[in-house]
């Protein structure tokens, strides 16, 4: 009887056992199958460019690099405590095609939320410092501060979420930033059209990725401009990018077309590209970081599945590290 009584409570934990393990990996699988919180939090837009900062600081370890920064920055992180290439773990990024591409914002607008470690105190302190103006929306500040771009000054609105996040957008009008606070409001959000119907395409463990219009900031008179070339693509067109690090990091760009026959014709026109690009390249003669970069290039590869061209290539680590080393200031300025 006591040894029945035993083998029962062994099935039962194996069982229970058995539940949690399959529970979590469960959540493990919806977690990624789930566009990041940062992302879903973003409002309509033409693009959406998310980065998960923590796989890339582990692996290139640019928070223990010298960092120049300029003067704003500088007094930024002095006033608030907070170090970007530190303190910074998710960023998110919408882009809103402007209808007057000679206006302020050029040819693409931006809303923004970042997620980290922050002291609210002392960022609500300096935020109320540097704002021409104020709004109250759904309980929370918003802060409109004026950036100088050159001779162009437009309104940049700020608002902290929560305790960890913070949101912004250039836009002219408060919608966007709006936008993002009701949808914070709400106990669960899926995200904007363009999240729901594009991220399933983007590869499970990126750690940066984008989807929508991405040329919309490389547009020269309508079309993609990149290392010098025009290439043949409209700036309308959708593409899916992604960074995958798995020891080294993997880029790979996704150009949707509208048809089997668009695609071959761009995949055509575009591998003649790469191909003198190639050429050109082979020309140089490596030296320090140039000769990272040129594994890159060689790494380059173009294909063609129906109505999608996909370019591929391999990022060597050492590249990847003169990339953040030079720039990890940067992308973290909430300007």
């Amino acid at each position: 009887m006591g040894r029945l009584i035993n083998t029962s409570r062994a099935s039962l934990l194996f069982a229970l056992a058995l539940f949690l393990v399959l529970a979590a990996a469960l959540i493990v699988v919806v977690r990624w199958m789930t566009p990041p919180k940062t992302a879903r939090l973003l409002p309509e837009s033409d693009a959406i460019v998310y980065i998960n900062v923590k796989p890339i600081r582990a692996a290139t370890h640019f928070d223990r690099n010298p960092v120049s920064r300029s003067a704003d920055l500088q007094s930024f992180v002095e006033a608030t405590g907070i170090v970007p290439e530190r303190d910074l773990n998710e960023a998110a990024f919408a882009l809103h095609r402007m209808s007057d591409p000679s206006g302020p914002n050029g040819p693409v607008g931006y809303s923004e939320v970042f997620e980290g470690r922050f002291d609210g105190q002392r960022l609500d302190r300096y935020l109320a410092s540097q704002a021409t103006a104020r709004e109250t929306y759904d309980g929370h500040t918003i802060y409109t501060i004026p950036i100088t771009d050159g001779s162009v000054i437009r309104p940049l609105r700020v608002t902290a979420l929560d305790g960890r996040s913070v949101a912004a957008s250039n836009m002219p009008t408060p919608e966007q930033i709006h936008s993002i606070l009701d949808r914070h409001r709400s106990w669960f959000v899926s995200g904007s059209a363009l999240l729901t119907a594009r991220f399933h395409d983007v590869p499970l463990l990126a750690s940066a990725w984008g989807v929508g219009r991405l040329g919309l900031p490389f547009s020269d008179h309508g079309a993609i401009s990149a290392f010098g070339l025009q290439l043949p693509l409209a700036t309308d067109t959708d593409f899916v990018a992604s960074l995958r690090y798995t020891g080294s990091l993997h880029l790979r760009i996704e150009q949707i077309a509208d048809s089997e026959a668009d695609a071959e014709r761009t995949a055509r026109v575009l591998g003649g590209v790469l191909g003198l690009f190639k050429s050109i390249q082979k020309m140089q003669q490596p030296s320090g970081s140039g000769a990272a970069y040129l594994q890159m290039i060689a790494s380059l590869r173009l294909e063609r599945h129906k109505d999608r061209v996909i370019l591929t290539a391999t990022i060597p680590t050492e590249l990847l590290r003169q990339l953040t080393a030079a720039n990890s200031g940067a992308a973290a300025s909430i300007q």
